[in-house]
């Protein structure tokens, strides 16, 4: 049994890394043991902080954390890497958990808590789940990073015909509410499609809001 999620075969993801933070010796070791008996790619962490200094944000993953620890908690590191916007499901473990403990740590948005000792096939079978979600978090974070980038390369002039042309504006619409010809609209029409990289409008509107039209709703091409 392997916790590597199988990668979309047309665009494979980097290999998952599944990050232990507990300042408890005896845990990490049995974590890792565990994992790496399954074909999980660790990296271990006794604190907060020396996590953060080997985390790889071009890789998925997922975080088994510990809610206790000294100088930076569980929920501290929670918190920071809301703040970075990092793609990483959180699996809390504890071994002083109750119910508010848990329902904070669900309501910041942890993938699951987990009190110890744990069993073992619950905990395989949880981190297998958060790091399938992991990839596909870190597949959307690419996604959006480089439908971002594409959009960010629109001179202002571009991004106003774009606009208009999401409105459903026909050339010589345009090139009146912008007074500009309408050969000058075509040029940046074609600017457009060259740096959003399609012909198709349907594909332009979900670069520019990030969800795919339904089938039939919008015409193929601007």
């Amino acid at each position: 049994m392997s916790l590597q999620p199988r990668a979309d075969s047309s665009s494979p993801a980097p290999v998952p890394v599944v990050y232990i933070v507990d300042d408890d010796d005896a845990v990490r070791t049995s974590l890792r043991f565990l994992l790496e008996s399954v074909g999980c790619e660790l990296r271990v962490s006794a604190g907060g902080g020396e996590f953060l200094d080997a985390y790889d944000p071009r890789r998925p993953g997922c975080v088994v954390l510990d809610v206790r620890m000294p100088l930076m908690g569980g929920f501290d590191l929670q918190k920071e890497l809301l703040r970075r916007n990092a793609p990483l499901p959180i699996v809390f473990i504890t071994g002083h958990g109750d119910v508010p403990m848990s329902v904070r740590a669900l309501k910041g948005g942890a993938f699951d808590f987990i009190q110890k000792p744990f069993n073992y096939q619950v905990m395989i079978d949880t981190i297998q789940a958060a790091l399938a979600e992991g990839v596909r978090l870190f597949t959307e974070a690419q996604r959006n990073s480089r439908r971002t980038a594409r959009l960010l390369s629109l001179s202002p002039r571009e991004r106003s015909v774009l606009d208009l042309m999401i409105e459903g504006h026909q050339t010589k619409q345009i090139a009146h509410e912008l007074g500009i010809s309408p050969k000058t609209v075509e040029v940046h029409r074609a600017n457009i499609r060259q740096k959003l990289g399609t012909d198709s409008l349907a594909k332009i509107m979900q670069i520019v809001f990030g969800v795919k039209p339904s089938a039939g709703e919008l015409p193929d091409r601007p």
